[in-house]
């Protein structure tokens, strides 16, 4: 990327849009100079400049939830640019994940969907109960039991999904899915299985038909 397409501001300022580099969705906007927009090039991370304290400042620096910024793009018009990032965290001040979590197109006070991104969070949190005492945490319980306890639940709710999908309501089906994935992020927990493997692996089967899938390694799978 060449500074010297971009078109700065009477100010010397231009925004700068974060977006999560795996799910798209929109984190952040905020505004950089020539410095930020430099140091984040060479540093990695996001460098935003803040017009109300008139400084350079680090995203994360105080909170540690860093942006690790993965590419970089200029628009059409060269007055705005997009970071696509892996965030280290919340990326709103207020702890939720993206800044842009209300609605305004419905009355005014919706809240917007969580996205995908929900499953990183609750993955993460999973992970995080792997040290939490048994006695409190179902999650933790479910860990010291072992794998044989956690298959037998999966086993379980992959029935109730069936069942709900042939004699119940869509709702039942949407909260027995729900309960099945929980399961699912506990296995790989245990297994040390990170989510953004199963991402990653579904990125790699996009475009690719399932047979041509199955075909390609002698057992089920494909989009």
């Amino acid at each position: 990327m060449d500074i010297a397409q971009v078109k700065f501001d009477g100010a010397g300022l231009i925004p700068a849009i974060a977006q999560d580099a795996d799910t798209l969705e929109v984190l952040m906007l905020a505004y950089m100079n020539s410095e930020a927009l430099e140091k984040t090039l060479s540093t990695g991370r996001a460098h935003y400049f803040s017009r109300s304290r008139n400084k350079l400042w680090l995203k994360g620096e105080t909170s540690g939830n860093f942006l690790s910024v993965k590419e970089v793009y200029y628009d059409c018009d060269a007055d705005a640019v997009l970071l696509k990032c892996a965030p280290m965290g919340p990326a709103c001040h207020t702890g939720e994940r993206s800044c842009f979590f209300r609605r305004l197109d419905e009355d005014g006070q919706g809240r917007a969907n969580a996205g995908v991104g929900v499953i990183r969070e609750l993955f993460q949190t999973i992970k995080d109960r792997k040290g939490a005492s048994p006695e409190t945490s179902y999650v933790a319980g479910l860990l010291t039991k072992g794998r044989q306890k956690i298959l037998e639940k999966i086993i379980e709710e992959s029935g109730e999904l069936v069942k709900a999908a042939t004699e119940e309501t869509r709702k039942h089906v949407i909260h027995e899915t729900v309960d099945l994935w929980f399961h699912t992020l506990v296995l790989l927990a245990s297994e040390g299985i990170e989510a953004d493997e199963l991402f990653k692996e579904f990125g790699r089967r996009r475009g690719t038909s399932g047979l041509e899938e199955k075909a390609s390694r002698g057992a089920k799978g494909g989009v």
